[in-house]
């Protein structure tokens, strides 16, 4: 079933949208929560929450583009669902993640006085201006948590290659935020 007609099934409040849902992007909404929480049940258990959100959300929102609104809600939750389980103690992958990210996203007492949605404007213009490959690879580590061997292996390329492309794209997005005044 097409994502348009999914998304009608929740329009007209049609349980049928879940299993419909389900079928359509179950598996790659289990794999993207499985990569952050590292279990099967509470990865299943983030799916099931984020088909939960998604009934409750559509309507009024009509999203464009379903699997993407779903992987947002989903990565959402499955990182709330880390934080509780490991309240004082983090995962090394999303420290290794994190740490990346800190040479070229602000500290977090700029974050906490701009506005989420000004950063996610800026990372999202910032991310137009990159090749295709430059920001396929930034979102699948940075948003789909792939690793580097994940990403290596879809794209056909060197570990190295990653790592350096990985690199150079942060440069960028540090420079990038520099520009528009934003302390990194």
């Amino acid at each position: 079933m097409e994502d348009k007609q999914i998304i009608e099934l929740y329009w007209q409040r049609s349980e049928d949208a879940i299993r419909e849902t389900d079928r359509a992007h179950g598996q790659k909404l289990h794999a993207l929560s499985f990569r952050i929480v590292h279990n099967n049940q509470d990865a299943e258990e983030s799916v099931s929450d984020t088909y939960m959100e998604a009934w409750n959300q559509i309507p009024p929102v009509r999203p464009n583009f379903l699997f993407a609104y779903l992987a947002k809600i989903c990565r959402n939750i499955s990182c709330s669902r880390l934080d509780w389980l490991n309240a004082a103690k983090r995962k090394a992958d999303l420290v290794e993640l994190t740490s990346e990210m800190e040479l070229c996203i602000p500290d977090s007492r700029l974050e906490q006085r701009m506005e989420a949605q000004e950063i996610g404007r800026l990372l999202s213009r910032f991310l137009d201006t990159l090749p295709k490959e430059s920001r396929l690879i930034f979102m699948r580590r940075y948003w789909y948590t792939d690793s580097i061997r994940e990403i290596a292996a879809r794209y056909g390329m060197g570990e190295s290659k990653v790592k350096t492309q990985l690199h150079r794209t942060r440069n960028k997005l540090r420079q990038y935020l520099e520009k528009e005044g934003i302390a990194v």
